[in-house]
């Protein structure tokens, strides 16, 4: 059924309103009539979920600038100056991806395109300890040649201030929240080799946690994989997290190991959490490589002993048996320490051969085989071939072993290859998916099947994650009820990351909407031709303007900074 917006007004021959919705003015039925409207817009006849796990109820929606003014069952249409006719459709707060990499993106191109056309009005980006600021001396012009050779973006900012203000100037389609990086924190003050801090050094880390938390981050994350907040033993990040929890912000940590020492992990981050009494959000959740796999139930176990003793926690994860992160994360972190320059050096020695070998042997133990390890991006056009190809599959094309292909490639491609690796199973996705301590993060970040985010084979998360949760894992697996599963992705996110006013279908709210069709929504990426928008997102809605209409994006940028 083709749905249309009705203006009920004619005002200023349509400019007035087309500015509103975002549209040009091009697709509205116009009606002629003087008389003043008590609301901008009226969402009519959906099925509304609260996003408190309710079931939805046919109820209208009336909204005035950015808010839900009020909510009744049919509220005068005459009353409002656009309706949305949301007939066999489902309402639901506007979702809040809890767990993403975007940043510079959204200078590149604001329309935050993968995210929006999913229903995302939030996004909690500056994840597993990176975030665009501080930027250390020691790497500012590695940065910023990177920023224009990828985006074509000038780097003119080192603190979150100056970020903040170039997203501003840009103007964002849908909220934006950020988390401050532990790596970051620790480039800036120690540097990017193994070393301990010194008491001085603590007490500037902590100092920038202070002033980030004051500045608006929501939190601090770790990437306990990654070089170099990998380097950070236990003790020094409780005495970051100190800091978090005096501004009641959020720890997410991407946690020391995700495979065999899973549960040490685990426990690691639940004792960072007792000791400083800071809010632990678990980022993507998951149990990697076939040998671990039957952990699942001693992994679940120990996050919900953990909030049954009181500890606020929660974990988040995405919808897909394959992770994706840089290659180089299959190297060992000795190697990592430095700058690209560093570790491209260490690759080209010949004297540290051997012990690189050794640990690639390793990896490959864990996955099986090369063939679960896909090239999913790289920089230069003479190697774009290779994306969509698996370690094998490339090093045979080329008449190398694996390992001398994939430090060949990062060597040619200066560090920035791109991965995904096959390492989960369906069984313990759809376990933690369900689970009531589990929220839904992308782990993508904004790209568009068009321009200068258009690069590589990414995974297909950053476009499908939220549409397939409803989808595949609610409507066509039965995992959960869909108004659980708009809970996991509105008002329980909002509620953990202290996202006042948002989260919920309510009056006084932030009218944060998505109109979907239950019966058909469903993302369309894939892993051989990730670029593709999902299905059933007829209408997204920000603080009060509409940004997706019919399915298509309007132009309108009516997103904020969200602030602690």
């Amino acid at each position: 059924m083709k749905r249309t917006i009705k203006r009920r007004q004619f005002i200023e021959k349509s400019v007035r309103g087309a500015a509103f919705l975002g549209l040009g003015g091009g697709n509205l039925l116009i009606q002629g009539c003087s008389k003043a409207r008590d609301w901008d817009l009226l969402v009519s006849g959906g099925a509304v979920y609260d996003g408190l796990g309710n079931p939805g109820q046919e109820i209208d929606i009336a909204i005035k600038g950015d808010s839900i003014v009020l909510i009744g069952q049919n509220l005068d249409k005459s009353s409002a100056t656009y309706v949305i006719e949301a007939d066999g459709l489902a309402v639901s707060p506007g979702f809040i991806d809890v767990h993403t990499h975007t940043d510079v993106e959204l200078i590149a191109n604001p329309k935050a395109e993968s995210f929006i056309r999913q229903g995302i009005t939030t996004e909690i980006s500056g994840n597993c300890g990176f975030s665009p600021f501080p930027i250390a001396d020691a790497i500012f012009d590695e940065e910023k040649e990177r920023l224009k050779d990828e985006y074509d973006i000038d780097l003119d900012w080192r603190d979150i201030h100056g970020f903040f203000r170039r997203l501003e100037e840009r103007g964002i389609a849908h909220n934006y929240a950020t988390l401050l990086g532990q790596g970051a924190v620790r480039g800036e003050v120690i540097g990017f080799d193994d070393e301990p801090p010194a008491a001085n050094d603590l007490l500037q880390m902590r100092a920038l946690v202070e002033e980030n938390m004051k500045a608006g981050a929501l939190g601090l994350s770790t990437g306990l994989e990654y070089a170099p907040g990998s380097y950070a033993e236990t003790p020094e990040i409780i005495e970051l997290c100190r800091e978090v929890a005096k501004y009641n912000g959020v720890y997410a940590t991407h946690m020391r190991d995700e495979g065999d020492l899973l549960l040490e992990s685990i426990d690691e981050a639940i004792d960072i959490a007792r000791e400083t009494g800071v809010s632990l959000q678990i980022s993507h959740f998951k149990i990697a490589y076939p040998r671990n796999w039957p952990k699942v139930d001693a992994a679940i176990s120990k996050i919900e002993e953990a909030h049954e003793d009181g500890i606020d926690i929660l974990a988040d994860r995405y919808p897909y048996i394959a992770g994706s992160t840089s290659l180089s994360f299959y190297f060992p972190l000795w190697a990592l320490q430095g700058t690209t320059a560093d570790f491209i050096g260490r690759l080209r020695n010949p004297d540290l051969d051997g012990r690189l070998r050794n640990n690639t042997d390793e990896q490959e133990r864990k996955l099986g085989s090369w063939d679960k390890v896909v090239i999913c991006s790289v920089f230069t056009e003479k190697n774009k071939p290779l994306e969509g190809m698996n370690i094998l599959e490339a090093a045979a094309r080329d008449g190398k072993a694996p390992y001398d292909f994939m430090r060949d490639l990062i060597i040619e491609e200066d560090n920035r290859v791109g991965m995904i690796t096959f390492m989960m199973n369906e069984p313990n996705l759809q376990r933690i998916l369900s689970h009531s301590l589990v929220v839904i993060g992308s782990d993508g970040s904004a790209v568009a099947p068009y321009g200068i985010l258009h690069k590589g084979k990414p995974h297909p998360r950053f476009y499908g994650s939220f549409p397939r949760v409803l989808g595949k894992y609610a409507r066509e697996e039965g995992i959960f009820p869909l108004s659980q599963a708009i809970r996991k992705i509105t008002s329980l996110p909002a509620e953990k990351f202290g996202l006042d006013g948002r989260g919920q279908v309510r009056e006084n709210y932030f009218a944060d909407l998505v109109l979907f069709d239950p019966d058909t929504v469903i993302d369309e990426a894939t892993w051989t031709d990730p670029h593709q928008y999902p299905t059933g997102i007829e209408y997204v809605i920000v603080n009060g303007k509409v940004v997706v209409s019919e399915g298509e994006h309007t132009g309108a940028t009516p997103g904020i900074i969200i602030r602690k």
